[in-house]
This record gives C-alpha cells, sequence and structure tokens, in this order.
C-alpha cells in the first residue's frame, strides 16, 4: 500500500492550522508565542501585495519570499500539500456529483483578477485580503463558525446541568479543559459574519461543477503560485494523458482540463501517481524542457489589468473618513495601515474587552473587513498588546506595554445635551471613576449650581484633559446612558 504523502501533509498542516487558530485568543496570558499569522507570513499574495503597496522589504513576511523560491523549485505544491482551505475542500467535496464546467470562469479570469489585485496594490490600494483563500477560511471561522461552536457547547452544557446538577461534576473537570482550552473566550458575533459566510458558501458551491473548482479558475494566491510554478523543475511525466488510459482526467482535481498537463495547474497532490495502474507516472526532476500546456495570458490582458487597477484604486481611494472610526492602538498612519491590514479579523477574535469590529464602509470601500474601535460595545484594556501581537504584517504596531499605554486612539468628548450633570443635574461620575490612565484623563470640578427646585447644591461637572486622554473608550463604554452616551471617543477634534 502506498503513503500519500500529500494528504499527510494535508492532515498535518490543517492540524496545526486549526491549533493556532485556537490558541489565537486570550488564554490567561499576555504574550502569545505562536498564533495563527504564521500563515499569512508564509502567504505569496500577501507578500507581493505588501511590497507593491509598501515598497518595502518586511522581515516577518520572510516565509512567504522563501515560498517564492520554493515554489520556482518544486511548483505549485502549496495548494496541494499546505493550504488549509484546499484541504478542507478536498474533505467535504469527495462525495458531491459533478456537474458540466462553468465556462464563464474558464480560461483568462483567473489572472484578470489577480493582476487587478496587483495593480490596484501598486496603486497604493491594497485589497488582496479580501480575496485572499487563507484570510476567507479564517474570517468565516472567526466571525461565524467558531463562536456558534463556543456559544452551542456552552448553552449545551449549561442545559444538561440544569437537569442534571451535581450527577454531573464527575465530567465537570473535563468540560472546565475545554473552555479554557477549546472555547472562545468570549461569545461574539460579528458584523459581516453572514457575508463571509456567502464568500465561504460560494466557493464549497463551485465545487459542485468541478473539483478545486475555486483553486483552478479563481483563487488569486493559487494563480500566482501556478504562474510562479510554471518554471519548476519538478515536474510530473509524462506530460500528457496516456493514449491507452486517460484515467489521470478523472483522478487529477487541477491539472488535466485537455490532453497536455496544465504545469500552472498542477499541485502536485501526486494522485495520478498514486493511481496509476500501468506505473507510468512519476514526479521527478527534469530541468527546464517539457510542455507546459496553454497559458491564457497575453498583452491585452495585461494592459486591460493594468488599466482596471488604476480605476478601481482612484475609485476605493475616494472614501470618506469618519471621525468615529477609530484604529487599533499604535495606529496613526490611515494610508500606510490600509496597506498592510490583510483583513484576517485576528485582531478582532483577540481583542480582550471586544471592542475590535469589521468595518462596513465607515471609511468608504477600502476599509471594508478593516478592524475598527466601537468603545459603545468595548474598549481597549490599558495594559493589553494582543492585537499588536497577532498581526501578520504589523498592521497594528507591536508595542511594549508601557509604549502601547501612551498610544493615542482618539480623544473623549462630552455631549452636554445628554451627559447627566449637564441635562439633569444629577451627579455623575462613572466615567471619571474607569478612566485607566493614573492622573485621570477625565477630571471634575465642583460648581454650585441650583436645582429644578431652587435649591443649591454641588454639582460635580466632569471634563476631559485632552492632552492626557488616549482615547481607550472605557468612559462611552461604561456609560449608565442607554442608547447614545453622554461621552463619546473622536478619531480627530470636532
Amino acid at each position: 500500500m502506498k503513503i500519500n504523502y500529500s494528504r499527510l501533509s494535508q492532515a498535518v498542516f490543517f492540524a496545526v492550522f486549526i491549533y493556532l487558530f485556537i490558541i489565537t485568543d486570550y488564554r490567561g496570558k499576555d504574550e502569545i508565542n505562536l498564533a495563527i499569522n504564521s500563515f499569512f507570513r508564509a502567504d505569496l499574495l500577501v507578500v507581493i501585495s505588501h511590497f507593491l503597496a509598501t515598497f518595502s522589504f518586511n522581515i516577518l513576511l520572510l516565509p512567504g519570499y522563501l515560498m517564492l523560491v520554493a515554489t520556482i523549485f518544486l511548483g505549485r505544491f502549496f495548494c496541494g500539500w499546505i493550504c488549509p482551505l484546499g484541504t478542507f475542500l478536498d474533505f467535504i467535496t469527495v462525495k458531491i456529483k459533478k456537474r458540466a464546467p462553468l465556462k464563464t470562469i474558464k480560461g483568462s479570469f483567473k489572472y484578470y483578477l489577480l493582476l487587478i489585485l496587483l495593480f490596484t496594490a501598486l496603486f497604493n490600494i491594497n485589497f488582496a485580503g479580501i480575496l485572499d483563500p487563507i484570510a476567507i477560511f479564517i474570517r468565516v471561522l472567526t466571525f461565524l463558525f467558531y463562536p456558534v461552536f463556543g456559544y452551542t457547547v456552552k448553552s449545551s452544557w449549561g442545559y444538561l446541568y440544569s437537569l442534571f446538577g451535581d450527577k454531573l461534576e464527575f465530567i465537570e473537570p473535563v468540560y472546565s479543559f475545554i473552555k479554557l482550552n477549546l472555547l472562545p473566550f468570549r461569545d461574539t458575533f460579528y458584523p459581516l459574519a453572514f457575508l463571509s459566510f456567502l464568500i465561504f458558501f460560494l466557493i464549497i458551491f463551485l465545487e459542485r461543477y468541478e473539483k478545486r473548482n475555486w483553486c483552478k479558475n479563481l483563487c488569486p494566491l493559487g494563480t500566482l503560485l501556478g504562474f510562479f510554478g510554471r518554471f519548476s523543475i519538478f515536474k510530473r511525466l509524462p506530460g500528457r494523458l496516456c493514449s491507452d488510459c486517460g484515467d489521470c482526467k478523472e483522478i487529477c482535481p487541477t491539472a488535466f482540463d485537455q490532453e497536455i498537463l496544465n504545469e500552472e495547474n498542477c499541485i502536485k497532490c501526486m494522485d495520478c501517481q498514486i493511481n496509476c495502474k500501468s506505473k507510468r507516472v512519476v514526479f521527478t526532476f527534469t530541468g527546464l524542457q517539457g510542455k507546459k500546456g496553454n497559458f491564457n495570458f497575453n498583452k491585452r490582458l495585461f494592459i486591460t489589468s493594468a488599466l482596471s487597477g488604476f480605476f478601481f484604486s482612484n475609485i476605493f481611494k475616494g472614501g470618506h473618513h469618519n471621525g468615529r472610526m477609530l484604529r487599533p492602538p499604535g495606529v496613526t498612519d490611515e494610508e500606510d495601515f490600509l496597506k498592510k491590514c490583510v483583513r484576517c479579523g485576528e485582531c478582532m477574535k483577540i481583542c480582550l474587552k471586544n471592542a475590535l469590529y469589521p468595518a462596513y464602509f465607515e471609511g468608504g470601500v477600502y476599509s471594508l473587513y478593516t478592524p475598527i474601535l466601537v468603545p459603545k460595545k468595548g474598549y481597549c484594556e490599558y495594559n493589553c498588546t494582543l492585537c499588536g501581537q497577532v498581526c501578520p504584517t504589523k498592521a497594528i504596531p507591536e508595542l511594549p506595554p508601557d509604549v502601547k499605554k501612551k498610544k493615542v486612539i482618539g480623544i473623549a468628548y462630552f455631549d452636554k445635551n445628554h451627559c447627566l450633570p449637564f441635562t439633569k443635574k444629577k451627579n455623575c461620575i462613572v466615567c471619571e471613576e474607569h478612566c485607566p490612565v493614573p492622573e485621570k484623563a477625565i477630571k471634575i470640578r465642583k460648581k454650585t449650581e441650583k436645582d429644578y427646585n431652587g435649591k443649591d447644591i454641588i454639582l460635580l461637572e466632569p471634563y476631559v484633559d485632552d492632552k492626557i486622554c488616549i482615547g481607550c473608550g472605557i468612559c462611552e463604554y461604561v456609560c449608565p446612558l442607554e442608547g447614545k452616551a453622554g461621552i463619546e471617543i473622536y478619531r480627530d477634534a470636532v
């Protein structure tokens, strides 16, 4: 019995992926040594788009450059041996009955899609994370499946405990272990969860028409790897279907749409070699000779993609900057942040106080899926630096705690039409009590006022020292008023 090493590799890397995803959460420690960002740092699409957008070399993305070198030598092996989304598709779509291929997404469309992303990055608009397969997979896990999993397990345990009570004490340590090590720290259901699921569902739906349909005909990371994989010296021989067999066309998930092997689509899974009845198929280093199949790329496609990239970059660049669109701590240059952000959602998943959420269109279309701080739902913990630790490209900088405590996210402003001391002449110092800054950015001044009955009262009137305020949002979060708070955080002066 032959060992399918590609399937073994897929299983190992998928297990590593899930493990890293689970531990990229708050588990009682202020530092994270391993995180899911490792996969992004080996993601060639992230690396190339980051370079084109910033024209800088990021040492954190060195694994991606090494992946480029490995791809030139070994071909598009990442898709068949490592990619977690590809592994998931192989796992769940084995028994799906296939229909006729969709001709509308065949041919040059994948190059057009990839080049638009790369050219928009070149023109300072980095959208690659929206269609990056690893980002797509992590977003749907973060925003939907993982919260649902955590809520289901906790609710089920609560229901069983209410029925059986003390009879379950013997398995309570097991549940405690699962809760502390496997379940999400917070049960948060995020905006854009439906959009994330819809994109993920469409990728799975495409499997009804062809195996690895997304990987072969749409995936920009796969297309990029396939382009460099064409120069690989590690090839499958023979480079075409055998005249007396042809079974490889049914076995191969990506590379045999025609009689000749399409080298750029070959993911080196080696299924054809393992299932070859005649033992003719081999994978070996052969040099640069040999046919590589059709390459649907031409000057017209290149020019059209460049013009489209320029057009889209100017449209997306026109986004407005909402004064309430607060970024994570340490983000001071909005344009630079947007060039680097992968839109993976891990900063939101790990946010200790539930403050970060994916943006809709607060800053225009270009802000989609980027993290924003929403003080009414949570606040930036004064001592926490987790979001900077897990960011794969350091779009959110990793700051020492003493530096992070001084980074200004925004400035708090009192709304005198809502704040109790101003509108009701009732003393309320909840915001001042919770302000984490040692010198207290929210201060109190005593004033003698007359209440609505004409009696003299000592009113404690709060005000903000904007030279000290860092805009962490805790004052807005703890404000006792329902709906609109009496104090709000703004990114810029109002």
